[in-house]
């Protein structure tokens, strides 16, 4: 959230201003938040590919330019088995590829049209799903507006786009897997001083991965948002949601039919000194198949960074937990939906789903250079109530699981490394061992493995 500054705050004489020079512009992870106004500056335009990334399109007007860009992400995964093995699934490696191409059009300070085709390959995967796999389609089509005054800032797309909330526990961008999560959507947003209140109407784009430009929305699948955010106590921020997602014909352990749920979601995240946090809580109710909806969620994570010594290390505790169906055959369903979760909450191994869970995870991450990050974490699970399934990600039950064993789900070690090679170039390690409890052994799964390698390029 931006803060405007008001009139007569500057205190920086014209002289040092006259000396600064604007920074080049950074890639972005959501490739339509860049800003290449910066490269109307001769002076700035340092790199290759600078031609194509400010192109002008009104003579005298540097916010009005054309930019181009593209990202290729290629990740290398080897797991034992998707579910623990449960029902025969067997090891499986394979290579995932995203390929994004973008044309992002700036028609003045207020206007923004922005285009982006995706294609994303799975090479020598056992099953491919709608997640690892979908040909070159339209991933991103829409006209943004926006308009900055003294007393706020109003903003509004309409098009296909993507959007994601905090830390993408339960609304994200899925850029954790391979095919990102878009949303055909109205939206609108207004920003004044602490505050800042938007809403949108959607409907998430579904996949059909065997053809190009194939991808569909309709009324089948819904999530509509208003949102407010305030900060509090500085920069910190306090936040609250109110949502509506339907879905027609679902199917649950214990329910199926359309779903309708009211999701209500309120958290607070912010950093004092070295310590930061980031709480929240959400709570849904509604229909699926003549049976009622309650169902709750929360997470914390929390940290303490000692700025002062060699690496930075950084201790972390995260605390999660989700309902699962308590009475099996009644006429309320109690398992949580994750709406639309992010895969590197967790790990990216896919072996916890946020549903029917409690989740402990401690870490420490070190920084031993400027460019690399280095976190060890080990996490312990259960499930919120034995009655309902184990699930792995996105919200998948093991089969054999329901009603059978002991609360205890198993434990589980991480290593992960993040390097930055230059401003383009990006490259990660991660590394998962799982050691499953009695209740999944029972159901016929094993203890698994799973190491990724990724390397993105961006331009």
């Amino acid at each position: 959230m931006s803060i405007l500054a008001a009139p007569g705050s500057l205190a920086t004489s014209s002289s040092a201003l006259a000396d600064e020079k604007p920074a080049r512009p950074e890639i972005k992870t959501n490739r339509w938040q860049e800003d290449w106004s910066a490269l109307a500056d001769p002076a700035l335009r340092t790199e290759a590919f600078d031609p194509i990334k400010y192109i002008p399109i009104m003579p005298g007007d540097p916010r009005s330019y054309v930019s181009f860009g593209m990202t290729l992400r290629e990740r290398f995964e080897a797991v034992n088995a998707a579910a623990f093995g449960v029902g025969g699934i067997r090891s499986d490696a394979y290579l995932l590829q995203r390929l994004q191409f973008h044309a992002d059009f700036h028609l003045d300070e207020h206007w923004q049209l922005f285009l982006q085709v995706e294609d994303d390959r799975a090479f020598g995967k056992n099953v491919v799903t709608p997640v690892d796999q979908d040909p070159l389609d339209m991933r991103l089509g829409f006209l943004a507006y926006v308009n900055a005054t003294q007393v706020g800032t109003f903003k509004a797309r309409v098009g296909r786009q993507d959007f994601d909330f905090d830390l993408q526990r339960f609304v994200s961008s899925r850029e954790g897997a391979n095919v990102r999560q878009s949303f055909d959507a109205v939206w609108g947003d207004w920003e004044s001083g602490p505050w800042r209140f938007l809403g949108f109407l959607s409907q998430p784009v579904q996949y059909d991965f065997q053809h190009p430009f194939d991808d569909t929305s309709n009324s089948h699948f819904r999530f509509h948002t208003l949102r407010v955010e305030r900060q509090v106590l500085g920069t910190n921020e306090l936040s609250a949601y109110y949502s509506f997602y339907q879905k027609d014909n679902v199917h649950y352990l214990d329910a199926s039919g359309d779903e309708k749920r009211n999701v209500f979601d309120v958290r607070f995240a912010g950093k004092l000194n070295q310590f930061d946090w980031d709480l929240e809580a959400m709570g849904q109710n509604g229909v699926i198949g003549g049976k009622d909806i309650r169902a709750w969620a929360t997470g914390a994570r929390a940290g303490y960074t000692f700025a002062g010594i060699t690496w930075q290390p950084r201790l972390g505790m995260q605390v999660d937990a989700a309902s699962g169906d308590h009475q099996p055959r009644d006429n309320v369903l109690g398992t949580f939906n994750p709406l639309f979760p992010n895969g590197y909450y967790f790990t990216l191994a896919g072996f916890t789903g946020y549903v029917n869970l409690v989740h402990v995870k401690p870490s420490l991450t070190v920084k031993p250079a400027t460019n690399l990050s280095i976190m060890g974490a080990l996490g312990f699970q259960w499930r919120e109530t034995i009655a309902d399934a184990i699930y792995v990600q996105p919200n998948i039950p093991v089969a054999g699981t329901a009603g059978k064993g002991s609360a205890w789900s198993g434990a589980y070690a991480q290593v992960r490394l993040d390097y930055r090679f230059d401003a383009h170039l990006t490259g990660a390690i991660e590394a998962v061992h799982y050691k499953i409890g009695d209740t999944i052994r029972q159901a016929g799964g094993h203890d698994s493995d799973y190491v990724g390698v990724e390397l993105k390029y961006s331009l």
